[in-house]
């Protein structure tokens, strides 16, 4: 029989309780908490994830370290099969942090389409990992809205085997790799939860969102669903994966380590969305590299103009 703590976790867990009612917003997250029951693979979900060709995964290494990490393919490489099987028919490649994918483990996902502004998330345990081949039971899948989705419309690229010979692994940020995160409007956040499992969430903004300073990287939190999805694991356990890339070169910088949130006076220096909480991440190790099987090829005709969205403030 489930105890006490069990029970109480059910929907919500602890962590995202704490934020939740830290936020002030306990009765706007009870609204939206079904979003959390288990779904099935079926309608719109389904037809979404046949029609994507960008997901991000977040999961743990051999060691157990935990990474976020992209994967590309043609519509319909993200395959139903069942209402709770999900197939990835990609191949996470040699020079990755997620290369060679643990199976039995509980891995986030979150698919984007950036022209169209959609996104789903979902949660699920990774059973096969085979080549090209990752199968997930799938526990949780919902969507989120299109807040901080900055539009532009991707096209897979063949990874050129020769630039394995340029991915670098270390923990120390070179200043390549803070001009790429300073100049990113997107980036994807990975955490972790003991008990519930691991999430991959995505993060948008104008460019510059992420700053680096003498201690580390840092960013506002803006606001959202509500959910406090990731702060809630963030609150009970700070092992977290930041990845960052560039969709015109393809180079990727997937960090790992740990982050704390700082709360304090809504609007004060920093805090561009006005919530009150910041995020400062501590780094552990970092994988660079030209590992992101992805280009942009085009604005979509509805998009702001690249310089104007990445300059603009978002509240």
């Amino acid at each position: 029989m489930a105890g006490p703590e069990q029970l109480a976790d059910v929907g919500f867990h602890a962590g995202e309780r704490a934020v939740q009612r830290k936020a002030g917003v306990e009765k706007d997250a009870a609204r939206l908490s079904r979003m959390l029951e288990p779904v099935t693979l079926t309608g719109g979900i389904a037809g979404f994830l046949s029609d994507r060709t960008f997901v991000v995964i977040s999961g743990r290494d051999a060691a157990g370290r935990l990474w976020t990490s992209p994967l590309v393919g043609p519509p319909g490489f993200l395959e139903v099969l069942s209402d709770t099987i999900l197939a990835v028919h990609a191949v996470i490649p040699a020079g990755d942090p997620l290369h060679g994918l643990p199976v039995g483990q509980k891995i986030g996902m979150t698919a984007v389409e950036f022209a169209t502004r959609r996104r789903v998330r979902l949660n699920g345990i990774l059973t096969v990992s085979d080549g090209d081949l990752l199968l997930v039971e799938v526990e949780q899948a919902f969507g989120n809205c299109p807040q901080y989705i900055q539009q532009c419309i991707l096209a897979p690229v063949d990874l050129d085997r020769g630039g394995l010979d340029q991915v670098r692994y270390g923990s120390t940020l070179e200043p390549q790799d803070i001009a790429l995160v300073q100049a990113a409007d997107t980036f994807f956040l990975g955490t972790a939860h003991p008990g519930r499992g691991t999430d991959a969430s995505h993060r948008g903004g104008p460019a510059g969102v992420v700053r680096a300073d003498g201690h580390g990287l840092w960013w506002p939190d803006y606001t959202g669903n509500n959910l406090f999805n990731s702060l809630g694991n963030l609150a009970v356990n700070s092992e977290a994966a930041l990845l960052f890339f560039d969709f015109t070169t393809g180079q990727t910088l997937h960090l790992s380590g740990t982050t704390e949130i700082e709360w304090g006076e809504p609007g004060r220096p920093g805090d561009d969305g006005h919530t009150g909480r910041i995020a400062r991440f501590t780094l552990q190790r970092l994988v660079a590299g030209p590992l992101l099987p992805a280009r942009e090829t085009a604005q979509p005709p509805s998009a702001q103009p690249r310089a104007d969205r990445l300059t603009r403030r978002v509240r």
